[in-house]
């Protein structure tokens, strides 16, 4: 299909409103996943540092606790 103009383009045959709908909450979606994966994925780093240094410190109390 081949348009005449940009805002022929932009109007797709008079369907314009709900392709470009479409597109725009499928772009916002796929960015709320993104998001929310690069959270997730930084969270889930930091409970694991956190459980490191926990372990650490129970293990290092163990060892004082036996000397």
């Amino acid at each position: 299909m081949q348009f005449e103009s940009f805002s022929e383009f932009l109007a797709m045959g008079g369907y314009g409103f709900y392709v470009w709908l479409s597109f725009g909450s499928c772009a916002l979606i796929l960015l709320g996943i993104l998001f929310g994966s690069l959270l997730d994925s930084k969270r889930l780093k930091q409970q694991v540092q956190a459980q490191i240094v926990r372990e650490e410190r129970i293990k290092k109390a163990k060892q004082e606790a036996q000397a």
